[in-house]
């Protein structure tokens, strides 16, 4: 569940803060009329998101057992490739993201009303179809067979909102590159298992060999229904019973993926105060 709630909390902070500059924007610079077209463009958005986790869901259920593994474990890949994308894309550019943003926003204004719809229809659906993919993969990995995993995303989505809400107001003020850093390194923890995951998956599917190969079984002393096994499938996707690969891959993603993150990010640009330092809103001013 923990797991999940980082998903939906890191990814859902990541939209809200988003749409929060979006519409800070066009308050200050006197564009009321424009945000109705933003806010239909983030709804858009959204319930695309939800069809996409619809679909992934409920798309595969007829189908044979390979296939329902070929696609789970090649998708549960896709969605580790797209969150550490995500996770570095964040570090290189939320200190300039705010510009960014205005940038684009200034372009649509021009444009006009259509454009200003794709703008937050494209600023927040990456997310939200990133987020779906990612929820559904690390669900199906967590194989906890309840509902707690969904609860977990639904209470991070709820929190990012309420997060996103008193920064705009102003009533907020954190760190948001530690933040991001932090959140960041414990999605690659996350990530590192749901690879692992979609690797069984691929070889269940008979698409990768080694199935029978286990690295380790310590079932006995971590038993998976027992309550520190149940906590440990939900947060880091712990299996007891790896297979060599599985054991391989999710060892060489955390040591080379974790080590790049939390090198200190060097950029060839002049010093000077970042775009994304502070997010600025009519009622006050979110630090970075």
């Amino acid at each position: 569940m923990f797991g999940n709630y980082l998903i939906g909390l890191r990814e859902g902070l990541e939209a809200g803060l988003v749409v929060c500059i979006l519409v800070a924007y066009l308050v200050k610079t006197d564009n009321r009329a424009a945000l109705r077209p933003v806010w239909i463009g983030v709804g858009i958005a959204c319930a695309i998101s939800l069809a996409f986790g619809a679909l992934l869901e409920f798309g595969t259920q007829e189908l044979t057992f390979e296939a329902q593994e070929l696609i789970g474990g090649t998708l549960s890949i896709v969605a580790v490739g797209l969150v550490t994308w995500m996770v570095f894309w964040m570090k290189r550019t939320a200190r300039h993201l705010k510009g960014e943003l205005q940038g684009r926003l200034d372009a649509a204004l021009a444009l006009g009303t259509g454009a200003l719809v794709a703008t937050a229809f494209l600023a927040v659906g990456r997310e939200g179809l990133e987020t779906a993919l990612f929820v559904w993969a690390s669900v199906r990995a967590s194989g906890e067979g309840s509902s707690a995993p969904l609860v977990g995303v639904l209470l991070g989505i709820a929190t990012a909102i309420v997060l996103a809400w008193l920064f705009y107001r102003g009533a907020l003020r954190i760190n948001l590159s530690k933040f991001f850093t932090w959140t960041g390194g414990m999605l690659v923890v996350v990530a590192a298992g749901v690879l692992a995951y979609g690797v069984h998956d691929l070889q269940e599917a008979r698409f990768l060999g080694g199935l029978e190969n286990r690295a380790f079984d310590i079932s006995g002393a971590v038993p998976p229904d027992s309550w520190y096994g149940v906590l440990l499938k939900g947060v880091f996707n712990f299996q007891p019973d790896p297979t060599v690969l599985q054991l391989v891959v999710w060892s060489l993603y955390l040591a080379v993926v974790l080590t790049l993150f939390l090198l200190p990010f060097r950029s060839g640009k002049p010093s000077g105060p970042p775009d994304g330092a502070s997010a600025q809103t009519p009622g006050g001013t979110a630090r970075g």
